[in-house]
């Protein structure tokens, strides 16, 4: 028998036990035992009330998990539809990443881009720093006197040289009017003195004169670190590697502010000097100076030190122009000498009766040469 069996019975005292198959009991003992009862009983009640309340609380507890399990499942029910809601978003979000990655790039391109731009604007600076100096040129009067009012003032002229065949003349007139009419006959028949030792008539073909001159122009122009440009330099007997020779040995000493020199040039349009030095710095410091008192041969000069700007053309954009006052004449044979047909030319277009008149100016190339001709801007 278990304890559990065992506390469901009552154990009676020895003096209660039957002996003599009679039960022999006391009131007292009685008494005793119902007051325990009792007492088991109210336990017995004390613990039904107990499990009573727990049984309520864990139903309560029960309740509540069930809500919060409700309230979960809902909550998970919305993100759910939250994050299919977000799906799309999310999408564009991630080619919002894309794209911000791809303006990360064009912003360093572009950064870099304005770095290289800020180098070429220092650049830039660093050359309008430049002493305003300008290499040593001659001047000489050539006659011409022009009004008071243009004193002083600098003017450079464009000169178009373009090449003339042989058989051919230019002849510019004094008033465009002329030349127009010279044009619309086109065939000219030229007569030929007999003073001249030959009789007849020239054909010539009159053709108007279009010439490609510059509507804009872009030189990008360099400071260069290394190079100077010398001018003034004199005529002298010598021949171009000895000239080069000793501006070479004079410029590499140190004690006139020189250094090794890696190049020389002669540029023969002008006659100046180009000194390549090895190192940085020396065509800097030779330029500050400016002047310098050169031994050549036996005498001393001086040659003025300016800084060498490279320049290149970077943008040319030309346009066709018709010389208003100048035709040009084709198909001139070779019948007579040189001085005789510029004769026999300027005397036939000088006369009104051919439609011609004043000529100011006529170039005339023979048969089997060639010419070049010169056009410079009329100001008139």
């Amino acid at each position: 028998m278990t304890d559990s069996e065992e506390e469901s019975f009552v154990h009676l005292p020895e003096e209660f036990k039957l002996g003599n198959s009679a039960l022999v009991m006391t009131p007292k003992c009685l008494q005793q035992e119902i007051e325990k009862y009792k007492e088991r009983c109210q336990v017995l009640e004390q613990d039904r009330r107990e499990l009573g309340t727990a049984k309520e609380a864990a139903e309560d507890k029960t309740r509540v998990f069930q809500r919060e399990a409700e309230l979960l499942r809902g909550k998970l029910e919305r993100e759910k539809s939250l994050s299919r809601e977000l799906e799309p978003s999310y999408q564009e979000l991630c080619l919002a990443k894309e794209e911000r990655g791809k303006l990360l790039q064009e912003k360093q391109k572009l950064e870099k881009e304005l770095e290289e731009l800020e180098a070429r604007r220092v650049a830039w600076e660093k050359q309008a720093k430049v002493p305003p100096s300008l290499p040593d040129r001659k001047m000489l009067f050539t006659g011409h006197v022009t009004e008071a009012e243009d004193v002083n003032a600098l003017v450079v002229a464009p000169r178009v040289q373009q090449a003339l065949p042989g058989g051919s003349a230019l002849l510019t007139f004094e008033e465009p009017e002329v030349a127009q009419r010279i044009l619309e006959m086109k065939w000219h028949e030229v007569k030929l003195d007999e003073s001249t030792g030959c009789e007849g008539r020239l054909r010539v073909q009159a053709e108007p004169v279009e010439l490609l001159l510059p509507s804009a122009l872009e030189i990008e122009m360099k400071l260069s670190d290394r190079c100077i440009l010398l001018s003034s330099l004199p005529r002298l007997d010598l021949s171009e590697e000895q000239l080069l020779d000793k501006l070479e040995i004079f410029f590499s000493k140190k004690k006139n502010g020189g250094s090794e020199v890696e190049q020389r040039e002669l540029l023969r349009d002008s006659g100046h000097v180009v000194l390549t030095f090895v190192h940085n710095g020396v065509a800097e410091q030779l330029a500050k100076k400016g002047r310098f008192q050169v031994p050549i041969g036996k005498q001393t000069y001086e040659l003025k030190v300016t800084p060498y700007i490279r320049g290149q053309i970077t943008d040319l954009q030309v346009r066709p122009s018709v010389c208003a006052k100048t035709v040009l004449l084709s198909g001139i044979s070779d019948i007579l000498d040189e001085e005789s047909m510029r004769d026999t030319l300027e005397i036939h277009f000088q006369k009104p009766s051919q439609g011609g008149g004043e000529v100011d100016a006529l170039g005339y190339v023979p048969v089997g040469k060639q010419g070049l001709a010169v056009f410079e801007e009329d100001t008139d």
